[in-house]
């Protein structure tokens, strides 16, 4: 069974979210937040497998609290998926780098919901190649002294983990990654799960965020 909780400041989506799940076998609602203290207290208290968490809420924003979630040792294995709208792209990065697992438009249809659940619950990262698209042309409008440089924990990875990483981070699945690279599904994982042990990463929203912060991947690379 998938524990579940929703932060979101709209009763009504709150709502739908409740009357979705309550129609499935696999997922069960456990708690909701209207804000985003309430949100962190939730984590707390349920220890859910994932938490629905939208980024404009009062007291605490999504962001805010996800870094909280994610940063606590007694709520480090919840997954954050944000709920958006994706209208203002600087969310997408303060999210990831706060710790978020993927992202879910409001709008998404029930099978959708269902499968960010389930990805995240499994310990997977729901990134979209639209999405790490976008992210990356957020990060390029920053500063350049506002960027991070390589990571030193870089030169742990072999040439072949190293461009491995740069292909997560454009948004290639496993089996995209087994494509590309001509390997078998089973080590593309194997490669994915070595990466995310030597960098000490959460899962893959992580690497996206590794990957084009540390000059791996540059804006408009195909």
């Amino acid at each position: 069974m998938i524990l579940v909780g929703v932060a979101d400041d709209q009763p009504l989506i709150r709502a739908g979210l409740k009357a979705l799940f309550d129609n499935v076998d696999d997922v069960q609602l456990v708690g909701e937040a209207a804000d985003g203290r309430a949100a962190v207290e939730l984590a707390r208290r349920y220890r859910p497998h994932v938490v629905l968490m939208d980024v404009r809420m009062p007291v605490m924003d999504g962001i805010e609290a996800t870094r909280r979630i994610t940063a606590d040792s007694a709520t480090a294995g919840v997954r954050v998926v944000v709920l958006t709208t994706f209208d203002t792209d600087e969310y997408v990065y303060g999210a990831l780098r706060a710790g978020a697992s993927g992202f879910l438009l409001k709008d998404a249809p029930p099978e959708q919901v269902f499968a960010a659940v389930r990805v995240a619950a499994a310990g997977d990262a729901l990134i979209d190649p639209a999405i790490t698209r976008r992210l990356i042309a957020e990060f390029a409008r920053r500063p350049q002294a506002d960027r991070p440089g390589p990571a030193p924990a870089l030169g742990q990875l072999t040439d072949r983990e190293r461009e491995v990483l740069t292909l997560v981070g454009r948004g290639l699945s496993n089996s995209e990654l087994a494509a590309r690279l001509v390997i078998s599904h089973a080590t593309a994982k194997t490669h994915v799960a070595r990466i995310l042990a030597k960098l000490q990463a959460r899962d893959r929203a992580q690497l996206v965020v590794l990957a084009y912060e540390s000059g791996l991947i540059h804006p408009g690379s195909g």
